[in-house]
């Protein structure tokens, strides 16, 4: 029987089970200067084959191995060479490195020590010096057992992260040893402070570039306003918390939502001064009798928890952004501009309290200085200094 070249090249690949040098291979055959373009040749065939094996090229070494859409159906048959305690070693090492031995065994226990000396011995990580501890790092052969194109500490944490979000949002804490990270947008960063959440990062996620993107897919939970999660869900597959804050009760609720993520005490500090501000700013609107007509379902909802007399011949409320998603101009003509997230204080607590002093301005005498525009954060120029009832500049900070 006539075995060619081309045969053994693809039985050596099967045998292997790892990648396999350009050198190695060239010692199996006869027409050794046609090594690599049988190779080739054969990444192709199995590349356009209907199989479940592909063949790779792995920074210049060649491996055959199931294709990635198949690995959960065999994974159960396939040989489990590092038991799971391990192998949630070899993560950690991967995604946080270069790591100290001594970070790892105060995150891991004692156990670790063994899981080096066996990581090591397979030639999976590499030690290193660093005082009295070692650094560990991955090497170029875990790059080969996973079938990694690079062993580029960068390319490793960025494939890490994706094996183990598969596992759902506990993956990235329970293999990788780190707090779930937050991403949230400029109009809600205030409530990270606010809430006492270190873990989180700032994203846009409305008008994403492809970075952006990408810094996105970073995160296991994003924070963004409500009605945006259908839209984000099309490129984040993590936790989306819809949150919104036009109304003292929105921020109370959003308070909520985010509470499991910040620390006990600020958040209790938090429901505390929004609950008081909110008594504060809607006892100033009993005995309002000047009718007003929304422009907007935002501020009908503003205007309904003020309890002020609605009118189709009332003052024109209107938020203060101009032009809507649709194009219509829904500032204009409007006798008071309520201020929107777009053009009011990062601070979201002061935002809310600004929305509420149009109970100041919805009076008898409202036009005779003009259209009031919602952004003096609570200091009209001497109408109402923002003191008079209590409520000073620093009963917005919490």
């Amino acid at each position: 029987m006539f075995i060619g070249d081309r045969e053994i090249i693809e039985a050596a690949l099967f045998a292997a089970g790892t990648p396999v040098d350009l050198a190695t291979l060239k010692e199996l055959v006869s027409k050794k200067k046609k090594t690599r373009a049988i190779v080739l040749s054969l990444i192709q065939e199995y590349h356009k084959r209907q199989s479940g094996l592909d063949i790779l090229e792995v920074e210049g070494k060649y491996v055959m191995q199931v294709k990635p859409e198949y690995a959960d159906q065999v994974r159960s048959v396939a040989p489990k060479e590092l038991p799971s305690p391990v192998l949630r070693t070899l993560s950690m090492i991967a995604y946080h490195q270069p790591l100290l031995q001594s970070d790892l065994v105060e995150k891991r226990g004692n156990a670790t020590y063994d899981h080096v000396k066996e990581l090591e011995a397979r030639g999976l990580i590499s030690r290193s010096p660093e005082g009295r501890s070692r650094i560990l790092t991955t090497t170029q052969g875990f790059a080969e057992y996973f079938g990694l194109k690079s062993s580029d500490p960068e390319y490793v944490k960025q494939k890490i992260i994706e094996l183990v979000s598969e596992q759902g949002q506990t993956g990235l804490d329970k293999w990788l040893g780190v707090k779930p990270t937050v991403g949230v947008t400029m109009g809600y960063l205030s409530l990270m402070f606010l809430l006492g959440i270190d873990n989180f990062k700032v994203v846009e996620p409305y008008k994403p570039t492809e970075k952006d993107i990408l810094r996105i897919k970073d995160v296991s939970k994003l924070v963004i306003s409500k009605g945006y999660g259908e839209k984000v869900a099309e490129y984040f597959n993590g936790e989306i918390i819809e949150v919104q804050a036009v109304t003292f009760d929105d921020l109370l609720g959003t308070i909520e939502k985010l509470s499991p993520l910040g620390n006990k005490d600020k958040v209790k500090a938090a429901v505390e001064k929004v609950s008081e501000l909110k008594e504060q700013y809607l006892s100033k609107t009993l005995g309002i009798t000047t009718r007003v007509k929304p422009a907007t379902d935002m501020v009908a909802r503003l205007i309904t928890d003020m309890k002020l007399n609605v009118s189709a011949g009332g003052l024109l409320v209107a938020p203060d952004y101009g032009l809507s998603s649709e194009g219509v101009d829904v500032s204009s003509g409007a006798d008071i501009l309520v201020p929107s997230h777009q053009n009011a204080v990062d601070d979201i607590v002061k935002r809310v309290c600004q929305r509420y002093f149009v109970s100041y301005y919805v009076t008898d005498n409202v036009t005779d200085n003009g259209t009031y525009n919602g952004t003096d954060n609570g200091t009209d120029n001497g109408t109402d200094n923002g003191t008079d009832n209590g409520i000073a500049e620093k009963d917005f900070k919490v």
